[in-house]
């Protein structure tokens, strides 16, 4: 496996999959939210591989579109995103290399954190064993007009890092993120911790694991 081919002037982070393991507790939460409503695993009709790295708003809407529930969309969005945080402080899933990797990535590199979570969510994953503090910059999709799979979460980190899309790597683990970056002209790095690597090919590189991203942007 070859290095990013040429050097790199910031790096930026998706966040749920790539520094929290959060996918499964994202999927819990709306589980548990739509049981509640009187949507069993029978009923409720939401395949949710396909909305990896994409918004809550976006699932939101389809399911809306589905079932016609009687709560408006606002309040869902915040239902969902309360039962997550409670279920998210409890649990505290930081993937264990990424306070070690984020730290040596922080000495070489200005890094952001370009993430399809609301500031809340974000806020409460970076206050977990001080990571904010590496983060120069912090987009949220409510910053930004699209989500993922568009590429404006990038773009507005690179705008606010001061850096050209075009040498920024992303750190992604989802398909929609992958397009997301591939599309904001910026070379990818996708780790295979919430997907396969046949489902993250239009990445620039795929790795199994963290040590390999650290060969790549530090050695």
């Amino acid at each position: 496996m070859s290095q990013v081919s040429s050097t790199p002037k910031a790096v930026i982070f998706d966040m749920d999959g790539v520094i929290v393991d959060s996918e499964p507790l994202h999927e819990r939460a709306f589980r548990e939210v739509f049981a509640k409503m009187g949507f069993d695993e029978s009923r409720h009709g939401i395949d949710f591989k396909r909305y990896y790295g994409k918004s809550d708003r976006a699932l939101w809407l389809d399911f809306i579109e589905m079932h016609s529930p009687e709560k408006p969309l606002e309040e869902l969005l915040a239902w969902k995103q309360e039962h997550f945080l409670t279920i998210l402080r409890e649990r505290r899933p930081i993937f264990p290399p990424i306070p070690d990797l984020v730290a040596a990535l922080a000495a070489r590199y200005p890094l952001a954190v370009a993430s399809g979570s609301n500031h809340p969510v974000i806020d409460e994953v970076l206050a977990m064993q001080g990571l904010r503090r590496f983060f120069g910059v912090v987009v949220s999709v409510q910053d930004v007009a699209r989500s993922k799979p568009f590429p404006d979460v990038f773009l507005r980190a690179a705008e606010l890092l001061g850096a050209d899309p075009r040498t920024c790597v992303v750190i992604e683990d989802s398909a929609a993120g992958v397009k997301a970056a591939c599309d904001a002209g910026m070379r990818v790095i996708a780790i295979t911790n919430t997907l396969a690597a046949a489902d993250l090919t239009l990445a620039h590189h795929i790795v199994q694991g963290y040590d390999e991203i650290e060969r790549l942007l530090l050695q």
